[in-house]
């Protein structure tokens, strides 16, 4: 009797579908809402391009601070509480969060600065721990900014750089080698988490700079329009990283296409739940960068953009 209840047992164990039994967990930390989170779009659209569809081979918990910092460590480790198979953390400034509460749950993360200078791991080649996943930063990024900017208003030679200092990177001092190169002196306008804006841009035009640079962050993005705004008060140019910030108005952006880097960083979780150790996962950088041009900015500083660098430009905005 008892050999025949097992067997009965493990027949009904045998057909039983995958989503009732061994379905992987992946558990996801956001900075933002979910359901808004245009990056968690993307996400998830890279999960579904390797056939991962929610409830059905997979499920994702997923937990967004709402834009609210100081609610990051709870949902982090409530999320190290459900043993998922992997954590995926969305931002630079989300990350660390999930380092500070597990050292075993593999994480993989999407960040804007240097993973390495940010003390998430030990090397890009070869994370070490149980961390890995994609940096949206490249060492030559500042420099070409600034090439670009040059080229296109080659009488310039005062820049500032805004930046926060809590969001470790090398695009300041990047900036200001390239600077030195090009003739360019770079000024250094730093502003924190609480973000005063307002004084790094009088600052900028008490120095008589001609154009900021934007170094990359979320501080940075949350508050575009307020940065443009103010450029375009103090007729100061505005170079970034980002597409959306030359559709706003800046000059000009230079860097990777974000959403494809999110996108492409479901491919480490999708190594990941299949064996792969993410200590041994190389850390993603992006090889493929956009230029946009915004012609209307130009125009309105009195600019012509040459043709040999709008030829080289992904995308002109008339």
């Amino acid at each position: 009797m008892r050999r025949l209840t097992l067997l009965l047992v493990s027949i009904a164990l045998l057909a039983t579908p995958l989503t009732a039994r061994a379905q992987p967990r992946v558990g996801v930390l956001l900075f933002g809402n979910p359901a808004t989170d245009p990056n968690f779009a993307s996400f998830r659209a890279g999960m579904t391009d390797l056939g991962y569809v929610d409830g059905r081979n997979i499920s994702f918990e997923v937990r967004g601070a709402e834009g609210k910092p100081e609610r990051l460590a709870d949902l982090a480790r409530e999320l190290v509480g459900l043993k998922p198979n992997v954590i995926y953390a969305l931002g630079g400034d989300v990350a660390p969060t999930i380092k500070a509460v597990t050292t075993t749950i593999p994480v993989v993360v999407t960040v804007s600065l240097d993973p390495v200078q940010a003390g998430l791991v030990g090397g890009l080649a070869r994370p070490g721990g149980n961390i890995t996943g994609v940096t949206l930063v490249s060492s030559d990024l500042a420099a070409k900014r600034l090439q670009f900017l040059k080229e296109t208003a080659p009488a310039i030679s005062r820049v500032g750089v805004l930046w926060n200092p809590l969001h470790p990177d090398f695009e300041y001092k990047e900036t200001l080698v390239a600077g030195q190169r090009l003739g360019v002196s770079v000024q250094s306008l730093e502003v924190g988490n609480l973000g005063d804006f307002e004084t790094a841009f009088k600052a900028a035009a008490a120095a008589r700079a001609e154009a900021v640079i934007v170094a990359s962050s979320r501080q940075m993005t949350l508050n575009r329009k307020q940065i443009i705004d103010l450029a375009a008060r103090h007729r100061i140019l505005l170079v970034s990283g980002w597409g959306p910030w030359a559709d706003d108005g800046a000059l000009l952006s230079y860097g990777p296409d974000i959403n494809a880097i999110i996108r492409s960083s479901a491919g480490h979780v999708d190594k990941i739940l299949k064996g792969a150790k993410p200590g041994e996962l190389p850390f993603e950088q992006p090889t493929k960068f956009e230029l946009v041009i915004n012609t209307r900015t130009a125009r309105a500083f009195g600019l012509t953009i040459p043709q040999s660098l709008a030829v080289r430009a992904d995308k002109v905005i008339e």
